[in-house]
């Protein structure tokens, strides 16, 4: 995966049916090789592949499964993939930004504009929404795993600038260039990790009409299963603050 984005947390959420489940793995898969593609094949030395490898482990990824994408990196040495990000306005003009992870990118840009298209929104040039938003460092962790009192003292003690703890999970906020940082502080006191993202948050949350509801989340959720899409964030108020 609100006025924090319901969307860019969706991949946490349990239950789904096998074909997000597919379209998840797929996603994290090409996380792992990317990570592992870019910087070193042990996670120990690779912060980035670690947090996607976690973020896999969390969503009970086969243990196969990230093993063959660390392998791909290798495999697949010649296949670049590169990191884009669109911005625009769906139904009821909500700000959305897009992260991708193509090897694509004419391919990806074409999907997005056509979704845009066909649910009446419009794509804009980079920065025509990010204004809405700010970029965060954040951390989830599942409530099990760390009591309430005692993540806000890791947290403090991290050098993180805030903690969240809701009926799901505890969310840290830090500033995005120090997210590796704050994490390997936590990783003494925590094992286990839902994710480890530099997010956007929006500076505020807009409610639509309540005939375009049914309408934005279909939006939405057709920009997350496009096979390119990451991450999908959104200024719209989906009525749930639990990350609130």
């Amino acid at each position: 995966m609100a006025g924090h984005s319901h969307w860019a947390g969706i991949k946490h959420k349990k239950g789904k049916a096998d074909k997000k489940r597919s379209s998840l793995f797929s996603k994290l898969s090409r996380e792992i090789m990317v990570a592992a593609k870019l910087g070193d094949k042990d996670p120990d030395m690779n912060a980035r592949l670690r947090s996607a490898i976690q973020s896999a482990r969390s969503a009970n990824m086969p243990k196969d499964n990230i093993k063959r994408a660390i392998d791909k990196s290798t495999i697949n040495a010649n296949e670049n993939f590169e990191n884009l990000r669109y911005e625009g306005f769906g139904p009821d003009k909500v700000a959305v930004i897009i992260e991708t992870l193509t090897d694509n990118k004419n391919r990806t840009a074409s999907s997005i504009r056509t979704i845009f298209q066909k649910y009446g929104g419009s794509l804009g040039t980079q920065g025509s929404a990010s204004h809405n938003f700010k970029q965060l460092g954040v951390i989830k962790i599942e409530k099990n795993e760390i009591l309430d009192e005692k993540i806000f003292e890791v947290a403090i003690e991290s050098g993180a600038d805030e903690c969240i703890s809701n009926d799901n999970f505890h969310e840290i906020h830090c500033e995005k260039s120090e997210i590796y940082s704050v994490k390997k502080k936590i990783e003494s006191k925590v094992q286990n990790f839902i994710s480890t993202e530099i997010e956007w948050k929006p500076l505020n949350s807009v409610k639509a009409s309540k005939d375009k509801v049914e309408i934005i989340d279909e939006f939405l959720e057709t920009l997350e299963d496009n096979e390119d899409v990451q991450n999908v964030y959104t200024n719209f108020n989906f009525g749930d603050n639990s990350c609130l």
